[in-house]
């Protein structure tokens, strides 16, 4: 996959896609990340990027210019590796809210390109090369690159061979609609705390049925609306029900 991204602050990116599961899908070559600063781009002879919004407002907007002429270049360089364009992903805190879902969908393209958007906002015409709008959560933050890295390491760990344990990305949490199982590791017994017999006991069948119910328990708990889009299987509701029981255990709770 090659994945480009446009910002005004490209070393932000340095330490955080050199590291842990990314930085080894770059080693491997399996991500060919390239970072344009697009005020590399600018026209103007400060080489600003920013400029007064027609009609009046609060703050500077990111200009048009730089940014999809920026955008040209990589598309260009992009097709001379035989990348196609691809995804155009706009950071924005009015866009679609990112989730796991999104992710699993951004992991099927060859080719995605973030914009980074700075200031107070950007000139309207740079959504004339943007598919896709995205946003963290309703809260502002000062740029678009801590979101694009996000979105860049949750899509990253779930291309082919990026993980060393394949079945790992498919068991996350969200990927199967619940919340993860809690999990456990040696020593069996450490300050007390105890590790659940049914972990050790060499049973498959019954250790399958307690991942499923403690995710079915957590979901609950933490996040019941996660449940409530979910199609459950009879065993999946039979669960639930004991779970149900066993948290609320007054008769009289509906």
């Amino acid at each position: 996959m090659r994945i480009d991204i446009l910002s005004i602050f490209p070393h932000m990116f340095d330490g955080p896609m050199s590291e842990s599961i990314v930085g080894k899908a770059i080693e491997k070559g399996i991500i060919d990340l390239n970072i344009t600063d697009f005020r590399d781009y600018s026209t103007n002879k400060h080489h600003n990027v920013d400029d007064y919004p027609f009609g009046g407002g609060a703050g500077m907007l990111l200009q048009a210019q730089p940014v999809l002429d920026a955008f040209d270049a990589t598309q260009q360089q992009a097709k001379q590796a035989d990348y196609p364009t691809g995804r155009v992903i706009l950071m924005d805190p009015a866009g679609k809210k990112f989730d796991q879902k999104v992710a699993e969908d951004l992991a099927k393209e060859d080719h995605l390109t973030f914009i980074c958007g700075h200031y107070e906002g950007y000139d309207e015409r740079i959504k004339s090369v943007v598919t896709d709008e995205y946003s963290m959560g309703d809260f502002i933050l000062t740029g678009g690159e801590l979101p694009a890295m996000t979105i860049i390491d949750a899509t990253a760990r779930l291309l082919p061979d990026v993980l060393g344990n394949q079945q790992s990305a498919p068991g996350d949490s969200f990927s199967t609609g619940l919340l993860e199982y809690p999990q456990y590791t040696r020593p069996a017994e450490f300050r007390g705390m105890k590790v659940p017999d049914v972990l050790m006991s060499g049973n498959h069948q019954k250790i399958a049925e307690w991942k499923q119910k403690e995710a079915l328990r957590k979901t609950y708990l933490r996040r019941p609306d996660l449940i409530d889009y979910q199609q459950l299987t009879a065993d999946q509701k039979r669960l639930l029900g004991e779970v149900k029981m066993e948290e609320n255990p007054d008769p009289n709770y509906d």
